[in-house]
């Protein structure tokens, strides 16, 4: 009985931690990030051959509501695959590492990462994501958007 009861209460624990959102930033982050002045930075061509990353969800495009799923997905060149372990976002404009933030909740694989619930506060973001390949490529992605 003991044992069961112990299942239960393992199994609801585990359900209850894997519901709730990742909180990614504070309001007091976003509104300092988005009081700051623009940083000029010089445009650059991608790396050649570097890896690609790509945002499934949320569709950037369109209004995005919080919580919301993140699903990114990577691709290296062969014959190199993606290093998970340099994996980097960087939020703002005063570029906040909040990289553990989101490795602390969900594993990052070579094929990239998925997150159920990101919280985030209402109003304009922007994050620089990064990823390495075994070759020493970085591939870049820039995002901007809107919580409304």
């Amino acid at each position: 009985m003991n044992k069961l009861l112990l299942s239960i209460v393992f199994i609801f624990g585990l359900q209850t931690s894997l519901a709730q959102p990742l909180f990614l930033v504070t309001q007091e982050e976003m509104q300092e990030s988005n009081k700051a002045p623009i940083r000029f930075t010089a445009k650059s061509a991608p790396e050649k051959d570097a890896p690609i990353i790509e945002v499934l969800t949320p569709v950037i495009a369109g209004a995005i509501s919080s919580p919301t799923p993140i699903k990114m997905v990577f691709q290296a060149n062969a014959p190199s695959n993606v290093k998970p372990d340099t994996f980097k976002v960087l939020y703002g404009t005063f570029e906040i590492d909040i990289t553990k933030r989101i490795t602390g909740k969900t594993p990052v694989t070579e094929q990239g990462l998925q997150v159920a619930q990101a919280e985030l506060p209402k109003g304009r973001h922007k994050l620089l994501i990064s990823v390495q390949d075994t070759n020493g490529r970085v591939g870049n992605k820039v995002i901007e958007f809107e919580i409304k």
